[in-house]
């Protein structure tokens, strides 16, 4: 999956969480159902219907039949599953509090971006969303290598799973002590030996960091003394690898209680890296916005709509703050397609006037991605946590673009 595609299912998946979190029932008659991908959904069926048996015990009248109808509902909704998504399922179904004492049916089925581990079923006043929203924490895959002469692991780093591809031991004899021309030779043996392993593991991590190169933050490298030095200086790795491979750290393990310490050691790294990406991008915006002739920079919701729409954008900057609603159409008569801001009591096309069907109420964020990718802009999530994420949010409106070329000039 693109990585563009990638931060806009985060996106989306934040946003339905914070909907999630707002919701309360009047009583506890919402129910959490997390389904992992090996559980049968046989099973989760039987489960429910022992669950709908001991509910019809529950002495208010209101909550009993709020909480056996959404049972119901969840049983009629897993019919149609075969078997969970390979991910797994988790199902949010109950009367939620609106005005005074009525209550709303909610239903809402997600498919987590990650696989859950834990069959859960919960009846509460506010719907659990605790494990999914574990998973909300930035997922940036880094490549793993701890080595010495002895041993060598490799792995990936996913999120916050450690993921290990390979365990390598050696058959490089420990250095010979003895002297004379039996312990030159010996010692240009045990050269050729520790040559081959490196060659061997450099091939492993070749094969298995080249086809997701293009999606790693960076690679760390890790070791005891000063073999990882020597192992990176060499012709071991690609250069393509070698080029995101961050400062060597000192890790006394080989094996994958080394890729934990490995880990341990790099954690600012990968912070400093994110903040790092993010400080380029809005730097780089800035230094556009404060040219005074040919700056390659738009900013105010229209001005950006403008350069989307004339596939001007190179980059598309969002907040993953901005949360705003707005209306979009497609005029049947002129083909004309846009939003608006507020919904109007009788929508009219603003280019020939002619009468618009039902508008449909979408996310900005949804609306200008499309009209990224549809101009093959890149787009950059930018987080609220930051500095430059708090500039971009409150000074910006939440969007900014960098674009291919000026108002001023044309590729044309």
């Amino acid at each position: 999956m693109p990585q563009d595609d990638i931060q806009l299912r985060r996106y989306e998946f934040r946003k339905a969480l914070q909907e999630i979190e707002s919701l309360k029932g009047n009583g506890t008659e919402l129910i959490s159902l997390y389904v992992p991908p090996n559980k049968q959904i046989y099973d989760v069926i039987q489960y429910l219907r022992e669950e709908y048996s001991t509910s019809s015990n529950i002495k208010s009248k209101s909550t009993r039949k709020n909480v056996l109808s959404a049972i119901e509902s969840i049983m009629s909704r897993l019919k149609y599953f075969k078997s969970p998504p390979p991910t797994g399922l988790v199902l949010f179904v109950g009367h939620v509090a609106t005005r005074g004492d009525q209550t709303d049916m909610y239903t809402k089925i997600i498919e987590p971006p990650e696989p859950i581990s834990t069959f859960m079923y919960k009846c509460d006043s506010v719907f659990h969303t605790e494990i999914l929203k574990s998973q909300l924490d930035a997922k940036e895959l880094f490549g793993l290598i701890v080595i010495d002469r002895k041993e060598a692991t490799v792995g990936l780093l996913n999120g916050t799973n450690i993921i290990t591809i390979a365990n390598e031991q050696s058959l490089v004899p420990s250095k010979h002590h003895q002297g004379g021309q039996s312990s030159r030779r010996y010692e240009r043996l045990i050269e050729i030996a520790a040559h081959e392993f490196f060659k061997k593991v450099g091939n492993i991590i070749n094969d298995s960091f080249m086809p997701r190169i293009r999606e790693m933050k960076a690679v760390f490298l890790g070791g005891p003394g000063a073999t990882k030095e020597f192992f990176l200086e060499r012709d071991y790795l690609r250069n393509e690898i070698k080029e995101k491979v961050a400062t060597p750290f000192d890790i006394g393990y080989t094996d994958e209680t080394g890729l934990r310490e490995l880990v341990e050691k790099a954690s600012e790294t990968m912070k400093d890296l994110e903040i790092a990406r993010e400080k380029d991008l809005i730097n780089k915006f800035l230094t556009e916005v404060r040219k005074a002739e040919n700056g390659l920079a738009a900013y105010g919701e229209d001005s950006i709509l403008k350069a989307l729409q004339d596939k001007k954008v190179s980059i598309l900057l969002i907040s993953e703050g901005l949360d705003r609603k707005v209306f979009t159409y497609t005029c049947p008569v002129c083909g004309k397609s846009g939003y608006f801001r507020e919904k109007p009591a009788q929508p009219a096309c603003p280019s020939c006037g002619s009468q618009l069907p039902e508008l449909v109420e979408e996310d900005i964020v949804e609306v200008f991605y499309r009209l990224a990718d549809a101009g093959s802009a890149k787009v950059e999530f930018i987080s609220e946590e930051s500095e430059e994420g708090q500039l971009l949010k409150k000074a910006f409106g939440g969007m900014a673009a960098i674009l291919r070329y000026s108002n001023e000039a044309s590729p044309y």
